[in-house]
């Protein structure tokens, strides 16, 4: 009977002390308190300051000097507003910021850090500043070492840039958040909800999981359910787009032709040593071995200076003249050259004259017969006159 009311003294001892820190508040059904809205930090909450020093520190690239050195004075100003101090070290290649007696908000140092951080990352200035806000917050995506083959990941980045920064465009209106890519890392500015889908989208990229136009189209699906109130509460997987990945054809790869097994090892190549012994080289003096690396030497110039040489006549070298064809040959085709002419002509001359008879007047043929026998005579008979006289 003790034993049971031991236990009972226990078990109501539990009873109080595990919803301790459980019980109702008077302020957690209070419908006029936002939980989730997120006061601005007023200096009097934290009247005494800070009680240690904090301090962060980061490096920055070569090429970030000039600018920065230009920048720091905006920079030093916005930091001043919250007590914080800052400091440009050109020597060393780097920025530090740290609290000071001024300083009253415990986490603006952090915001701090993260204001150096992109700085250094080629974010300008002004919007790097918007950092100090509570309601901006900041991720660097590291993406270098995601990919080995550097053309690939050049390649892959272009994706997530796009032609003429389009697709970057596109992703910061969709998530609302600044996105820079710069060398191998990705700076992203905006709201936790944004930088979350900024990550994922980075990520699936460079590992070539998904396109970032496919998660801008679903984005933007997302957004238009939203607005609808009746599909608050239901599931939106049949109303995203699926996409499915397809296989590009590659090239490919020719298999080598698989030896026969022998378990006997390949047999080992000769060495120098062993050549020179073979040679007999390797019994020669050095002064017998110089001799004859100097020979050989000299017989490979006189080669180089022959083939030198050679070329350099190639240049004066008369080109091949073409042959003429023997004179006999030639008079011969003279011969038959001729005779076709000849022949020709008598063939013109013979088709003239049967031409000239098959158009003939039988009229005046035999007035033209009978005339000229007088016409002769007359010629004859003047030439005799001539003789006579």
């Amino acid at each position: 009977m003790a034993a049971e009311e031991g236990e009972q003294q226990q078990q109501a001892k539990k009873g109080k002390t595990k919803g301790k820190h459980d019980k109702p508040k008077p302020w957690d059904d209070d419908p006029n308190i936002d939980h989730w809205n997120i006061e601005k930090f007023e200096p009097s909450w934290n009247e005494g300051g800070m009680l240690e020093v904090s301090s962060f520190s980061t490096l920055f690239p070569q090429y970030r000097e000039k600018y920065l050195q230009e920048a720091w004075p905006l920079v030093k100003s916005a930091l001043k507003e919250y007590g914080v101090a800052c400091e440009l070290n050109l020597v060393e290649g780097s920025m530090a910021v740290s609290t000071t007696r001024k300083t009253r908000d415990p986490y603006i140092i952090i915001k701090a850090r993260d204001l150096i951080k992109l700085l250094s990352r080629s974010v300008p200035a002004p919007q790097a500043i918007k950092i100090l806000d509570d309601e901006v917050q900041c991720d660097i995506i590291k993406i270098g070492n995601l990919v080995r083959n550097k053309e690939r990941f050049v390649k892959r980045r272009q994706h997530l840039v796009g032609p003429n920064s389009s697709t970057l465009k596109a992703l910061e209106i969709v998530t609302g958040c600044y996105i820079l890519v710069q060398g191998n890392t990705v700076a992203a500015m905006g709201s936790f909800k944004g930088l979350k889908q900024v990550r994922r989208i980075v990520e699936d990229c460079i590992q070539n999981k998904m396109h970032p136009l496919y998660h801008i189209k679903v984005l933007m699906v997302k957004k238009e359910l939203e607005r609808d109130p009746a599909l608050a509460n239901e599931n939106w997987d049949r109303f995203l787009p699926k996409f499915k990945k397809k296989n590009v054809k590659q090239k490919k790869v020719k298999s080598k032709e698989k030896k026969p097994y022998t378990p006997f090892p390949p047999p080992q190549p000769p060495s120098k040593i062993d050549l020179q012994l073979e040679s007999g080289e390797y019994f020669l003096s050095d002064k017998r071995k110089s001799e004859k690396q100097w020979r050989e030497k000299q017989e490979k110039q006189a080669e180089k200076t022959a083939e030198n040489k050679r070329k350099r006549e190639a240049a004066f070298m008369p080109p091949e003249e073409l042959v003429k064809k023997d004179s006999a040959q030639a008079g011969g085709d003279q011969t038959d050259v001729a005779a076709i002419a000849k022949s020709l002509k008598k063939k013109v001359k013979d088709f003239g004259k049967q031409k000239s008879i098959e158009n003939i007047n039988p009229q005046t043929y035999i007035a033209a017969s009978g005339e000229q026998p007088s016409r002769k005579k007359s010629k004859r008979s003047k030439s005799e006159g001539s003789e006579k006289s």
